[in-house]
């Protein structure tokens, strides 16, 4: 019996190849692509998991409220509270600070430029990085030991082992000795902490200087809570220590008007979840990923699969007819209801199972593309998982009773004597059918909408003016073998009689997202006056100005004629002076660290940093003690290759060992807006998808109606209907659920695409005519599919479809 149901069904599906087709492709393409989505998303929402304590892990976090009564929450902490909390609060068992570092490592004259985190003992005893050699308890208890990772003790030691050997890390300007004290396993790709070796927090240059005060903060903090505290108790508790350590700066902002915060203090503090860490985009600068961007991913895949399972309930039922006359015979032969479902159910599992196997080769196929364009990690593994075998069986089991249950159900339903006395007779398209084909357009439509204003606003974050002029300006990072002062001046010295070069300064911060990976922030608040006052703070040298192209709007530029620029000179953004109130600050003074600088000039306003936060005011000082991170060339257009290579020359004059990673100014900005650039890709890929699917459905739907319209179309021309009122008559409500699909999509994409816009300080405004655009497209495309095979109808010679009445 189950070899004939087999015969049967293969046989069904190969007369009806053209439709079988449509539904393998649409529906291998749906699984490829939900497999390869949901992998990402499952892979991106078990970030920290692997932390056997993952769930009693927290970052702190400082909550307060902005003049302007907006939220101000940061991670950034003062070196004291670690320390403070641990021995205050029995409820902590651990507690260890975190810096982002990066380190020139040196043994035996070979450098190597490796993340070199600091952190404290308890790191290794809170996080699941299980320690491959070496003792726990004593790996970082001095102040020159170093924990190393596999990976890096492979680059150094290779096959020698590590633990007691000297190495060499370029700290606060000089090189200082560590000894090898244990190998940690390597962090893996779902770790929110990524490094190479770790070292003390008391090693950080600035320690012995702040250790002890708390309007200082460098670093995070992450604790752990004993087993059954419960979290949410232990942060109320924390108000009364922010009440004792923050005494001064609460009543500060109590005195200056400040309002309170959403808990009603002045300031709190908060315990983050470990596993929300990795989703928070406001306080990594901007190294976080979004939750929506993770639930974005989850709702294409169902979008395409549901597209999928449309087109293959639309098509069976479409298709009922051929099938009504095999029920009727069958029922009258004795064949149970259940049996006839089950034998047409089961051609929907092996169609199903087929395209399966089609969409996880398909899947593996383009899995090394998806990683590039997407940047992501998927591997071979990730498909292998029990968990991930598990769903996907428990899916397609799902998805095949989905999308061939009610078709089943509803051929099986026939009444085999009105079917054999031939009284069947195909009812106009129902409300399930028209229902369906208005939610696959809906889905293309609200994609197309989400593609266009994606791509608006990257294309607008890109060519806004930032206040500089960033092209043919290349940036190359100093690293941490060299002074920057004297780096700066070494180059300076090289390049200056090339023609190519026009122009030469130093920064402490680069501009867009570089090839070092790095980035920082200095920031001071401090008063003048009765005035409240936050700008950053930010590092240059001489010819900054012109190497960026920002003009000067008053007063002079930094000089070397004058020796106290480099001491007590600032210049100061338009947005700094209006945030002091002076119409003409030049000559006079701001005390943002207990030291007075002179404003010598005003500059315009520019974006030192993305476009998603509003630009802050900022204060240029060129003060000799700040470390020069980045040294920034303007060359001529002519001949931007050969200028690169000049600076690359100049570069492996002064540092023969360390590698040159210059990159153009215009490309690291670029670099800004990665997520948004992979979210355009997501959103255009999916909608092309989704077209394509949307449209083998409708033609299908089309052709199977033109079929059986095959006999009213010979006898409307008989009677004289010309070829365009067959093709309108024909192609007109198919129009009609594509009409209804916009009015359905529009407002949808126009709320989602708003609430994503919230995101960006600078956006664009959400123009009518996108949506113009959208369904102008869906409809031109649901046209040109059905009108095919309309006019194909229509040019039909009638003797042929009447001759047999």
């Amino acid at each position: 019996m189950f070899r004939n149901y087999l015969k049967v069904a293969l046989r069904t599906l190969w007369k009806h190849r053209t439709h079988t087709l449509i539904n393998v492709v649409g529906l291998s393409v749906a699984f490829g692509t939900c497999v390869l989505l949901f992998l990402t998303a499952t892979f991106e929402l078990s970030y920290d998991t692997f932390h056997t304590d993952v769930d009693r892990i927290f970052r702190l976090n400082f909550l307060s409220t902005n003049r302007d009564g907006t939220t101000d929450r940061g991670s950034t902490m003062p070196y004291p509270i670690s320390p403070a909390l641990k021995a205050e609060f029995p409820e902590i068992e651990g507690a260890t600070r975190w810096f982002d570092r990066s380190a020139s490592v040196r043994r035996n004259n070979q450098t190597y430029t490796k993340d070199v985190r600091m952190a404290d003992a308890d790191f290794l005893h809170m996080f699941s990085f299980p320690l491959k050699k070496g003792n726990p308890e004593t790996v970082m208890s001095g102040l020159s030991d170093i924990v190393i990772s596999e990976r890096m003790a492979n680059d150094i030691f290779g096959k020698e082992d590590p633990v007691g050997k000297p190495l060499q890390l370029r700290m606060n300007g000089a090189w200082q000795a560590f000894t090898v004290t244990g190998v940690v396993s390597n962090p893996p790709k779902k770790s929110t902490f990524d490094f190479d070796a770790i070292i003390r927090s008391d090693n950080a240059g600035d320690y012995q200087e702040f250790k002890s005060r708390w309007d200082h903060g460098n670093h995070d903090v992450y604790v752990q809570v004993k087993a059954g505290t419960d979290a949410q108790t232990l942060q109320r508790r924390t108000q009364a220590f922010m009440d004792k350590y923050f005494a001064k700066d609460i009543k500060e902002r109590q005195e200056q008007g400040y309002p309170k915060n959403e808990l009603g203090f002045q300031r709190s503090l908060l315990l983050q979840p470990m596993r929300d860490v990795h989703f928070d985009t406001g306080t990594t600068y901007s190294g976080g990923i979004s939750r929506t961007y993770v639930y974005t991913l989850l709702l294409i895949g169902l979008f395409i699969l549901a597209i999928a399972c449309i087109n293959f309930i639309n098509l069976t039922i479409a298709q009922s007819l051929s099938r009504a006359r095999e029920v009727g015979v069958r029922k009258s032969l004795g064949a149970q209801r259940a049996q006839l479902f089950g034998q047409i159910w089961g051609e929907t599992l092996l169609l199903c199972f087929g395209a399966l196997i089609i969409g996880l080769g398909l899947a593996y196929a383009v899995l090394p593309t998806f990683n590039r364009l997407f940047r992501s990690y998927l591997t071979l593994d990730n498909f292998l998982t029990p968990t991930v075998l598990l769903v996907t069986a428990l899916c397609f089991l799902l998805i095949t009773l989905i999308a061939g249950g009610y078709p089943s159900w509803f051929v099986t339903r026939f009444n085999a004597v009105e079917v054999l006395k031939g009284r069947v007779k195909v009812s106009k398209p129902g409300v399930l059918r028209n229902s369906l084909i208005i939610t696959q357009f809906t889905i293309a439509c609200l994609l197309i909408v989400c593609t266009i204003i994606v791509r608006q606003q990257i294309t607008y974050l890109q060519q806004r003016p930032m206040g500089m002029d960033k092209e043919q300006v290349i940036s190359v990072p100093v690293g941490g073998e060299l002074n920057g002062n004297v780096a700066l001046k070494a180059m300076r010295d090289r390049l200056a009689n090339q023609p190519n070069i026009s122009a030469v300064s130093g920064s402490g911060v680069n501009i867009g997202a570089g090839l070092d990976g790095s980035s920082s922030r200095m920031m001071f608040g401090f008063q003048y006056g009765k005035r409240d006052v936050t700008c950053d703070w930010l590092r240059i040298d001489t010819d900054y100005l012109k190497t960026m192209g920002i003009k000067l709007l008053k007063g002079r530029d930094f000089s070397q004629a004058f020796s106290t620029d480099s001491s007590s000179a600032v210049l100061i953004t338009q947005s700094m002076a209006k945030a002091l109130g002076e119409a003409n600050p030049i000559g006079k003074f701001i005390k943002p660290d207990n030291k007075s600088y002179q404003i010598v000039g005003v500059v315009s306003d520019f974006n030192l940093y993305s476009l998603h936060e509003e630009a802050k005011p900022i204060t240029l000082q060129m003060e000799s003690s700040a470390p020069i991170q980045y040294i920034l060339v303007r060359v001529n257009p002519q001949n931007l290759t050969g200028a690169m290579e000049t600076i690359k020359s100049a570069w492996k004059s002064i540092a023969p060992k360390q590698e040159f990673i210059g990159s153009f100014l215009d490309e690291n900005t670029e670099r800004w807006y990665r997520k948004e650039q992979r979210l355009s890709t997501i959103f255009s890929t999916a909608a092309g998808i989704a077209i394509l699917l949307s449209c083998m459905g409708l033609f299908s739907i089309a052709l199977l109606t033109i079929e059986q319209r095959t006999k009213e179309i010979g006898v409307r021309k008989v009677l004289g209907a010309s070829v365009a009122s067959i093709v309108t008559l024909l192609t007109k409500d198919f129009l009609k659920l594509v009409f209804a699909a916009i009015l359905i999509a529009s407002p949808l994409a126009w709320w989602a695409m708003d609430n994503w816009l919230q995101d960006f300080a600078y956006k664009i405004d959400i123009a009518w005519w996108v949506f113009a655009v959208a369904g102008l497209l869906a409809v031109v495309i649901a046209l040109l599919t059905v009108s095919y095979q309309s006019v194909k109808a229509a040019l039909m010679n009638p003797v042929k479809s009447l001759k047999t009445e």
